[in-house]
């Protein structure tokens, strides 16, 4: 899942690294921020999209870890929210690359999943070659990062 980053290029931070491999620190990806969106869920009956708020509780650019909750609206059988924490890998080329290695994922799995996102498109010859680990992401406009939900809060 990419987030867009609004952040100054290289050239405008006193003092940058261009070799640097960790995100650049902004707003958009600090704990406390909240989000607003759509959580799309299939399943063999039918496609669902819930109404979701995702709030990050925890944040560690230099391991690409981030964590934190999210509600779920709209769940069908459900009387009230559902909410469910999570932890995260963001996808830096340092901690993370784009092939998850987990879970018997394949590459082409994890290909297949990342052009779902119009911004992953100029970095896919490159991913398809080492999974990212030779791109440099830490001033590119978007976040990737995967989130696994860990338990469910009662």
């Amino acid at each position: 899942m990419p987030v867009r980053v609004e952040s100054s290029t290289p050239s405008q931070i006193s003092g940058a690294d261009p070799k640097q491999t960790t995100p650049q620190a902004c707003t958009l990806l600090s704990v406390g921020q909240a989000f607003s969106g759509t959580q799309n869920v299939s399943n063999n009956q039918k496609d669902e999209a819930w109404r979701v708020n995702v709030r990050i509780q925890g944040l560690d650019l230099e391991h690409g870890y981030l964590c934190g909750t999210m509600e779920a609206l709209n769940v069908p059988m459900a009387d009230t929210p559902v909410v469910t924490f999570w932890e995260g890998e963001i996808v830096d080329g340092k901690n993370y690359n784009f092939f998850t290695g987990k879970w018997q994922a394949a590459p082409e799995e994890d290909i297949r999943h990342w052009t779902k996102f119009p911004s992953f498109a100029p970095l896919m010859n490159q991913v398809e070659v080492d999974g990212g680990k030779s791109l440099d992401l830490s001033n590119y406009p978007c976040i990737f990062m995967r989130r696994f939900y860990q338990w469910l809060l009662l």
